[in-house]
């Protein structure tokens, strides 16, 4: 498996309701609800972070859950939230422009 990096899309509207995370797509106006895992991907997401350590850090220490098996299942949940334009992936840190002042697009609170 190659590095892979995660940064939140900046143009998608997130709250926390509960634990997790409601997003609105910017795209589309889709809500999605992510489930624990998720929520900690996206809370994690600094396009600085691999993913390695995010589930090394964060999703093993949570979850009885091997390793290997939690950096797979957590590559595909970032894959598949990648697909909806929730996440962005690379292979390289992620560098990202602020928003405008005042804009709530992206905050994860």
């Amino acid at each position: 498996m190659s590095r892979l990096y995660l940064a939140r899309n900046p143009r998608v509207a997130a709250r926390s309701l509960d634990g997790e995370m409601m997003i609105m797509s910017g795209r589309d106006s889709t809500l999605f609800t992510l489930n624990k895992t998720a929520t900690i991907l996206w809370q994690s997401a600094d396009g600085t972070t691999p993913l390695h350590e995010i589930v090394e850090h964060r999703i093993v220490t949570e979850f009885e859950v091997e390793p290997a098996e939690a950096l797979q299942d957590a590559e595909t949940v970032a894959r598949d939230l990648a697909k909806h334009d929730i996440l962005q992936i690379s292979e390289e840190p992620i560098v990202q422009s602020t928003t405008p002042s005042g804009s709530s697009a992206g905050d994860a609170r």
